[in-house]
């Protein structure tokens, strides 16, 4: 039995013209644009106490008034929409630079939930969303004692 070595690529492309390739793999292979394909969502910490359910939603350098927050029956949904709008003057021409940027998160509330409680705060660049719960829903912590 003999082992042969099957080459993977049809055409050796890189004989060719090296410097086409290289260019290609670098364009798509660039940080600078591969960072405005990809989309950015911001992460989320979820968590539960007895009393409520706490959202933390990691959106640094934005400010209180670029957020909306909306509940529409049992989803809750936070998101942003952000222009800027940049515009130098120097010598003989002038430049002006449009960022925008945004971005939308909802999750699902559960039954338990009191919406007449739900209140956010911003701070340090974390979204902090505070979500009651009813009064029914919070269980009450005693010690049985057994007979």
């Amino acid at each position: 039995m003999a082992l042969i070595k099957i080459p993977t690529k049809a055409v050796n492309t890189d004989g060719v013209n090296p410097f086409v390739n290289s260019v290609f793999d670098n364009l798509f292979n660039d940080s600078f644009i591969s960072d405005r394909l990809v989309t950015r969502v911001p992460a989320v910490n979820i968590t539960e106490t007895a009393e409520a359910f706490a959202i933390e939603l990691a959106a640094p350098g934005l400010q209180k008034s670029d957020f909306k927050i909306n509940v529409d029956k049992n989803i809750i949904s936070v998101g942003v929409e952000k222009v800027e709008e940049t515009e130098t003057k120097e010598k003989m021409y002038s430049k002006k630079e449009y960022n925008y940027s945004s971005f939308s998160r909802s999750f699902t509330l559960p039954d338990t939930v009191d919406y007449s409680s739900i209140d956010a705060s911003y701070t340090d660049g974390i979204l902090h969303v505070r979500i009651g719960k009813k009064e029914e829903a919070i269980v009450a912590k005693r010690l049985i004692e057994v007979k």
